[in-house]
């Protein structure tokens, strides 16, 4: 599940960077950076993407998941910091609700 998780992180990425001012990476994979000191993103844009990811994953795999929640504030180590990171996330949050 993970890599069709990344897949649709690069994807909602991709488009979230053609229809904003947001400078991509050449390359995004697992390992991109997202959010914080080295990553692409500011807190808004953030916000964005998760949002699009969220409707992505609803779209393509019908299962309705919220990945901006208490649960993934509150974790030690950010969901949000990599690309890789946030497919976890989701893929915990799809199985669980599966």
């Amino acid at each position: 599940m993970k890599p069709e998780l990344v897949s649709l992180i690069v994807k909602a990425a991709r488009e979230f960077g053609e229809h904003s001012r947001v400078a991509l990476p050449a390359t995004i994979d697992d390992d991109t950076p997202l959010f914080g000191r080295e990553g692409f993103l500011d807190s808004m844009a953030l916000v964005s993407l998760v949002v699009a990811v969220e409707q992505a994953i609803e779209d393509e795999l019908g299962v309705s998941v919220s990945l901006a929640d208490e649960r993934a504030l509150s974790q030690r180590t950010s969901p949000y910091r990599t690309v890789g990171a946030l497919a976890d996330y989701a893929d915990t949050l799809v199985r669980a609700a599966a």
